[in-house]
């Protein structure tokens, strides 16, 4: 009987072994696989909205401590536009009205770029030279790629005037003169 108890208690203890060895394994290959699907790389295709003539790219980058922000425009007025992530990937409205307003998960107050408090969709503004290009790069620390207040999904705007980075909600930017969504990037 003595050997019955220790030929069970044997079994016991190395199924449980087996099952511990295959759940580690499983949860090890789950965060492998989890990692390597993280979203490293977003793209905006701009288009111009109704009577307007801006068209470029915008491109998304994971790097250390943010999103590497990089948009290369053209078919601009000299000067400073507004530039935003609004809330909604819809650029079907000639005007692009249905992208909503501008993204602000944490509902905070309008502001730059730089600011602690802001709307996370607040990119500033991108400043056309005399030939109507543009190009504006920079790391913005609020944004993200992934989670609940990801950016993929959403557009982006273009405004036909500057940015006054304070007026609420939206900075006084005026019109919408171009819009395109984000979406996930190779």
């Amino acid at each position: 009987m003595k050997k019955i108890q220790l030929l069970f208690a044997f079994i016991l203890v190395a199924g449980l072994s087996a099952s511990t060895y295959a759940q580690t394994m499983t949860n090890m290959n789950m965060s492998s696989t989890a990692k390597d699907n993280s979203i490293q790389h977003a793209v905006c295709v701009i288009n111009p909205t109704q009577g307007n003539t801006v068209s470029g790219l915008i491109s998304f980058t994971k790097v250390e401590g943010g999103i590497k922000v990089t948009a290369d425009l053209e078919g601009l007025a000299p000067g400073k536009h507004g530039i935003h992530i609004h809330e909604c990937g819809d650029c079907s409205a000639a005007d692009g009205s249905s992208a909503g307003g501008h993204f602000n998960p944490m509902a905070m107050n309008h502001g730059a770029p730089m600011d602690a408090m802001r709307h996370e969709g607040d990119m500033g503004n991108i400043e056309a030279n005399d030939s109507g290009k543009a190009h504006m790069e920079y790391v913005d620390h609020s944004i993200s790629l992934e989670g609940s207040s990801s950016i993929i999904g959403r557009s982006v705007i273009i405004h036909k005037n500057e940015d006054d980075l304070k007026t609420q909600p939206t900075g006084n930017a005026g019109p919408r003169i171009g819009c395109g969504v984000i979406g996930i990037a190779k």
